[in-house]
Order: structure tokens, then sequence, then C-alpha cells
């Protein structure tokens, strides 16, 4: 006979979600559900009809755990939209910002999931650990964007300033210094998930991968004409939860992917592992990806050059395209300005992709395995909520309203 267990809210996440897994006798998962049931953010909206420099600022505010990938992605969706070509060294500050910010944001989540992989014995190195990276990852953000959290210096046709000759040294200096501290913390993650002795084949799926970069984003790798998206009652096949879901299911060529640090490796680096494991050992290799290239961009950043385009606000109503590798995964934003103001504007986030296939990754396992499979994607459901509720009474939606293009 079959049984159904439900976790919800799913926890060590950023966001509210619900896992709904039916398993058998022996308490195999048979058919796995995830979805979120975080309530709408409706930023696309406020956001229209006001001048194109308002949505980086406010588009960051989707979600406090990534706000440089939503930040970068808005104001590459208007560079595209207004013609707008930056200079070299702008461009490599906004690398530079993200890669600080993939090594930041990895670390979070290796705390978020110590309890389940860490012994007590090694409990206090590991997030002392992970304490000294965020530190200076965070130290790298505030310096070159502005600020840690919300990055005030990211503009659209650039970056406000470049940064001086001794901050371009001292960040070097230190970044240099993390090294041998980040190799030791993603060897140790690394033997801990080993050590965890997770059952073979955990979390495998047969998705796709999608990435356009291997570490920051590349616009012309993501082809519009190839993504649909359809409505959570069409994707469920339960109708109850096809109510209750809050996020749209993106598909690319008619197929629900994979997108993250596994689908970046396996995109650009020839990583073949899959599964709970694969997950993590690749976030952690990432991590030491970024840094390099933190640390090669420092290397070579001219502190005298321009770092601000000129162009005009007016717009052309040409659909703008952002495509950023957020730390869990491909972070898309559209945006369309024409009068000088923003007439369209609409984000495909990294969890919205990842949602339909993180249920099914849990089939084939004992339930109790789930919420580890889940917190293998770091899901971010703030980001990857679309819906909204219009009747308390029936739960109706309203269609078509907050998602079309």
């Amino acid at each position: 006979m079959s049984e159904k267990i439900v976790i919800s809210p799913t926890s060590r996440q950023e966001g509210h979600a619900e896992l709904v897994m039916e398993v058998d006798d022996e308490g195999i998962v048979t058919k796995g559900r995830y979805f979120s049931i975080t309530p709408v953010r409706g930023l696309e909206k406020m956001v229209t009809g006001k001048a194109p420099e308002t949505a980086p600022v406010m588009v960051q505010r989707i979600c406090g755990v990534c706000p440089i990938p939503h930040t970068l992605a808005s104001v590459e969706a208007m560079d595209d939209s207004l013609g707008i070509e930056i200079p070299k060294a702008a461009r490599q500050l906004r690398e530079l910002t993200l890669a600080a910010h993939h090594i930041n944001s990895h670390a979070i989540h290796q705390f978020l999931i110590a309890p389940d992989v860490v012994p007590e014995n090694l409990f206090t190195t590991a997030v002392e650990s992970v304490s000294e990276i965020r530190k200076t990852a965070q130290y790298v953000v505030d310096m070159v964007a502005g600020e840690g959290i919300h990055p005030s210096d990211v503009r659209i046709g650039g970056m406000a300033d470049n940064i001086s000759e001794v901050a371009r040294k001292r960040l070097y200096a230190r970044l240099k210094q993390l090294k041998p501290k980040l190799d030791a913390h993603v060897e140790l993650i690394i033997g801990l998930v080993a050590d965890k002795g997770f059952p073979e084949g955990l979390g495998v799926h047969n998705q796709e991968t999608l990435a356009t970069d291997v570490l920051y984003g590349d616009r012309t790798k993501f082809d519009l004409d190839r993504f649909t998206e359809v409505m959570p009652e069409s994707w469920y096949d339960d109708p109850e939860i096809a109510k209750r879901a809050c996020s749209t299911i993106p598909l690319y060529d008619g197929r629900n992917v994979e997108v993250g640090p596994r689908a970046r490796m396996a995109e650009f680096q020839g990583f073949k592992e899959r599964g709970v494991v694969a997950q993590h050992v690749a976030r952690a290799l990432e991590m030491k990806t970024a840094l390099s290239k933190a640390i090669d961009i420092l290397g070579e950043l001219d502190t005298s050059a321009p770092v601000m385009a000129d162009f005009d606000v007016t717009g052309t109503n040409k659909l703008g395209i952002g495509a950023i590798e957020g730390p869990r995964g491909m972070d898309v934003h559209m945006a369309q300005v024409a009068n000088g103001k923003t007439q369209f504007y609409s984000c495909l986030v990294p969890t919205t992709w990842n949602i339909p296939t993180m249920g099914p990754a849990t089939e084939g396992f004992h339930h109790e395995f789930g919420p580890h499979v889940i917190r293998a994607y770091d899901p971010c459901l703030s980001c990857a909520t679309h819906m909204i509720v219009i009747d308390d009474e029936d739960r109706s939606i309203l269609k078509d309203e907050m998602v079309r293009i």
C-alpha cells in the first residue's frame, strides 16, 4: 500500500517549499514532487513604467542570498535593450564581483549542509573555515561593487567607478593568501561528503544540463526561441499541488533541465558525475575556479581604464537579455525600454529551472534521503515564485498575467 510523506516547509534553504513523496511498503519513493509555496514577489511589475535605472536597484531585493546575480542580470538585460557595449574594465569588475559572490554563496550552502555531513569533532573546524572564506569574499564584493549585499556600484552601462591601484593590490594579496585556505576547505568538504556514505545513485536523473558560461554568463548562449514555460496545472498530475504551486515550469526544447554548478562543469569542463554527491563536489570545485578567476582579473585589471559607456537611455523597445550564471544556476532577466521607461520586465531564475527536476530526483531511494536530495541543489525559492493567488476560497490563479512576454 502506498503512503504519502509530506515535508512542509522543507528546511535549510531560502524561502518556503514543499516536498511530497509517495512511498511503497519499504519507504522507497515512487513519486516525488517538489514545489514552491513562497508568496509572490511582484517586483517585475513594480519596475514597469519606471526609469531603467530603477530595475537593478529593485530586483536585487528579490532575494537576500542572490543580490549579485540579480543585479548583474538586470544591468546586462538593460545594456542589451539599450544597445550598450560596456568597457573592458567594467566587464572585468562585474566578473570579479560575481566570482567573489560564487565563493561566498557556496560557502553559505556548505554551512547549511554541515549538520548533514560534518561529524561533531570537525564541526567547529568546518564552520570557522566557512566564516573565514566568506569574510574575504564579501570584502571583495564590498570593495569592487560598493556594498557586500546590495551592490550599488554595478550600473547600466558599466560600473560607477574603477577601483584604485591600492585597492587592486590589496585585494590581489588577500585572495592569494586565501588560496591555500580555500584549497584545504574544498578538500575537507569533498572528503566529508564522501565519508557520509550516501547510497550510490542517489539523486541521479536523466535530464539535460543547461549553462551559458563556465562562471559568468553569456546571453548569446541562451536561445529564447527554445524556451517555453507552462503553468503548474499543466505540469503536476496532482490537482491540489497544482493549485498550491507558486512557480511556472520553464522548459528548454520542451524539457525540464538542470542548471547550477554541476551543469556548468558538465557543459564546460567535462564533469561526468551525477547525483547528490556530484552536486556537492561540483559546487566545492567551482569555488577554486572562482578564486582563480578573481586572482587573474586582479592581476590584469587596468585601474586607470574607463568603466562607464556613453549611452542614450531613451531605448528602442528591443527585448534585452541578461544571462548570468548565479551560484544556483542560470539567471535570465529580460527587459524592454522605450521612451525612457521600462515597458516590460521578467525574471527567469535558477531554482525555477531546477524545481521540476528535484522532486523526481528523490525517486528510487528511501524517503529519509529526500531532504538530502533537495539540499544538494541549494534551492532559493523567493527568486522562483511567479504566481499570485487571486481567490482565497478556491485558490484560483491569475493566469498569463505575470509570466508572459
